[in-house]
């Protein structure tokens, strides 16, 4: 299935951001069954709020069509988007959000809001979620208990 194979490629993304050290999010765009741009977080090494994985494939994406607008494009994320990441999609006009992990903290596709169901928004957007959910919510889990691991081991340090 081309969700699962997309998704796969938005985990790859993820590893990048684990890398670099961030939060471990990955994105990639499809338009016409290939992907066009990808992205993955960089809010900590650069210093931007806004750097999440779906901002940068936006930014990406929207550089290769020349076009802010993305309609005939969709967005592969390894976590549920955020209602900032939400607007931006809302604002390129995505024909789909396919994501991975939920996020009951700050998901804003239906774990805590559903801003793309917004009936007085002027765009609509399909969303799918759960695609390799354990994969991507493995990925989390893992890096989020390393950090709390490295934490207890400096507090015991000092």
């Amino acid at each position: 299935m081309n969700d699962e194979m997309f998704m796969r490629e938005a985990l790859v993304q993820a590893q990048y951001a684990k890398a670099a050290g961030e939060v471990p999010v990955g994105a990639v765009v499809v338009r016409d069954g290939e992907i066009i741009a990808t992205g993955f977080n960089c809010p900590i090494s650069g210093h931007d709020p806004t750097a999440h994985a779906e901002i940068m494939a936006l930014r990406n994406a929207a550089a290769v069509c020349r076009n802010y607008r993305l309609p005939d494009c969709e967005l592969y994320v390894t976590l549920e988007p955020c209602a900032m990441c939400v607007g931006a999609m809302i604002h390129a006009r995505l024909k789909r959000v396919v994501f991975g992990a939920y996020d009951p903290k700050t998901g804003a596709c239906g774990s805590v809001v559903d801003l793309f169901m917004q009936k007085e928004l002027n765009h609509h957007t399909t969303v799918t979620g759960g695609i390799l959910q354990d994969d991507c919510s493995a990925m989390l889990k893992a890096f989020f208990a390393e950090r709390r691991k490295l934490a207890k081991a400096a507090r015991q340090a000092e």
